[in-house]
């Protein structure tokens, strides 16, 4: 086979979500094929994409802009503001093309066996951003897990003196799944149906 260059190409590309061994090797046989149209374009991308992402400072979005291009896009509803688990699951939205409010990124659920507490969570940017006033409806897209279903209801205790209205995505969630894996119908539905919390 290839060269230790060749197999830490491979070992690097098994390491990103639904790679494999087997299709990281076929993946690294394809950009080697055709470096100048596959490889180095990539290689340009992802040293560009290190050098100028970063994460926006009001919602916790991945961007090249801070404030994010969806928190500065003045046409966004700025009373609405759609809880999600992580970045994917903002992107999954976004695709899906929905929901024009605003997004705050909570960087995981609460979690006995994974360890997760109140602490590791991006909660206290929420709370500010409700305590500078404006908001009226908080959509706690957290996925319909145990985790999901535990952080929504501590996250409510914490809203609930804002007197904001609080929403839970409803129909369409399977209960077990993952907002970042749904199709858009799927998305647009649990938006939609949409219930209090």
């Amino acid at each position: 086979m290839g060269g230790p260059e060749v197999e830490r190409l491979i070992a690097l590309l098994a390491r990103l979500p639904g790679l494999g061994p087997r299709s990281a090797r076929r993946a690294a046989l394809r950009l080697l094929q055709q470096p100048q149209t596959r490889l180095l374009p990539l290689a340009a991308a992802l040293n560009e994409a290190a050098r100028a992402v970063r994460t926006c400072q009001l919602c916790g979005n991945l961007d090249s802009a801070d404030p994010c291009t969806l928190c500065a896009d003045p046409r966004r509803d700025r009373g609405i503001v759609c809880v999600v688990e992580g970045v994917g699951d903002l992107w999954a939205l976004e695709r899906a093309g929905v929901f024009r409010g605003l997004y705050h990124v909570l960087g995981g659920t609460l979690s006995a066996l994974a360890g997760t507490r109140p602490e590791d969570l991006a909660t206290e940017p929420l709370l500010a951003r409700l305590r500078a006033g404006g908001i009226v409806e908080v959509i706690l897209a957290l996925g319909a897990t145990v985790d999901g279903a535990a952080t929504a209801h501590w996250l409510t205790e914490r809203l609930s003196p804002f007197g904001v209205a609080i929403s839970r995505v409803g129909q369409g969630v399977p209960i077990g799944g993952a907002l970042d894996v749904l199709d858009d119908g799927t998305l647009a539905a649990a938006l939609r149906g949409r219930r209090p919390f």
